[in-house]
């Protein structure tokens, strides 16, 4: 089965030739090897590019096990490049190879090298692109399947698939498995046995325990406002364990370095500031949050939030929490003041929407509570409510764009209309 990544692959394809080391980062198997190995090199034998140009090393394999050695591999590469014509060199766990940030400066110097380079996770972050290469490395960060990539090979409808994403996520392996046992022991196996561990051994973590009780903490409780002092309190309440906000701030630190969470930020929108904490995290992938809880905790209306999360973050968003504060008087006369949150900001370049995301909106009062706060921004940037079932995207008499959730997904220009 071929999936196609079209959106990855056009990056790639708009980095070609511009004296950077093209570095592919993402969770593990979310399909950077494919990605590069098999889509991008297809691109470059249709574009005409001699096979001989195009040079192909994977560290992990045994048989190139030799050209870990840097002494080994620079004098096989400058044996393989016979003539002036343009060679694109493809390095898949670059981390494997010893003294690879020298090794990737030598090749880019070169006038007719073009690099193109995968890292495992555990050991070649995106902090680490920056810090390594200090201004020659061009990430293109990867995301498992979305769901509309997840839709174009799926073979029913878009409700069963829907379904299917929702409990399994989009880690492309999981499509090879045809039982719901396969599936569930490939998503457990692969968490435990390679994420975790990653991060453990990365880290150097002594308390194993800790970090995995950690990570239950925070898959039951996708989109929920937390901070380091709160889930500090949370164990010693819950798990009567003493562990310290510090240690806690570091534990979230290293799960959203290793691209397993992510973190929304509060975002005050008429105060123009960031609120640095509670935060809200949400999981890169579905399915590996619910093998964290052994496929307990199924609830369709956080699912489609942290969906929606993932989907705004692939198309190149930052996204923030909104908060918006309002004062009011009671019956008494007395000042009230509240914090009414937009689930969403998303701005990329002089583009900003506001999103809520509501399961349902069955009357009109719904409506209402849904969209107080999108009315309070003061601003005229569009204005939306992503439900699980809307006939087809409408504007209400508010101005407020109402689609479901399938025409977000699955239409790429979904907010542009």
């Amino acid at each position: 089965m071929i999936i196609k990544r079209d959106f990855y692959l056009n990056k790639l394809i708009s980095k070609k030739h511009n004296g950077l080391i093209k570095v592919i980062t993402g969770v593990r198997r979310c399909g950077k090897s494919f990605l590069l190995f098999n889509l991008f090199k297809t691109y470059l034998l249709e574009e005409g590019i001699d096979r001989k140009h195009i040079i192909e090393i994977a560290f992990d394999s045994f048989e190139n096990k030799r050209y870990q050695d840097p002494y080994v591999l620079m004098p096989y590469l400058k044996e393989q490049f016979t003539d002036n014509e343009m060679y694109y060199v493809l390095l898949d766990e670059v981390q494997l190879l010893e003294e690879f940030e020298s090794v990737l400066n030598s090749l880019i110097r070169m006038e007719n090298v073009d690099v193109y380079v995968t890292g495992s996770n555990a050991r070649f972050l995106s902090k680490d692109v920056i810090t390594e290469f200090r201004g020659r490395g061009d990430e293109v960060h990867m995301y498992p399947l979305s769901f509309s990539e997840f839709m174009s090979v799926y073979p029913s409808s878009k409700q069963d698939g829907w379904n299917e994403y929702m409990l399994y996520g989009g880690l492309p392996l999981v499509l090879r498995f045809q039982t719901p046992e396969e599936k569930i022991q490939f998503l457990k196996s692969l968490f435990e046995e390679t994420y975790i561990s990653d991060i453990v051994g990365r880290h150097k973590i002594r308390n194993r325990a800790e970090l995995e009780d950690l990570l239950n903490i925070l898959s039951s409780g996708i989109g929920s406002l937390t901070n380091p002092s709160k889930l500090s309190a949370t164990f010693k309440s819950v798990k009567q364990k003493t562990i310290s906000k510090t240690t806690i701030g570091n534990y979230i630190n290293y799960l959203c370095d290793s691209f397993l969470i992510d973190r929304a930020i509060r975002y005050d929108i008429k105060g123009r500031k960031y609120i640095d904490t509670p935060a809200k995290y949400y999981f890169t992938d579905m399915g590996l949050r619910n093998a964290r809880l052994n496929f307990r905790q199924l609830e369709e209306t956080h699912t489609m939030e942290n969906i929606i999360f993932n989907e705004l973050k692939i198309r190149g968003f930052n996204v923030d929490v909104g908060v918006i504060v309002q004062n009011t008087t009671d019956s008494t006369g007395s000042r009230i003041r509240k914090q009414l949150e937009i689930d969403f900001v998303c701005n990329k370049g002089s583009k900003r929407f506001y999103i809520q995301s509501a399961y349902a909106i069955p009357d009109h009062a719904k409506m209402e509570q849904e969209q107080r706060s999108l009315m309070l921004t003061g601003d005229g940037f569009k204005k939306i409510i992503i439900t699980k079932e809307t006939p087809a995207p409408y504007y209400n008499d508010d101005g407020v764009l109402v689609m479901s959730v399938f025409d977000f997904l699955l239409d790429p220009n979904s907010l542009e209309q």
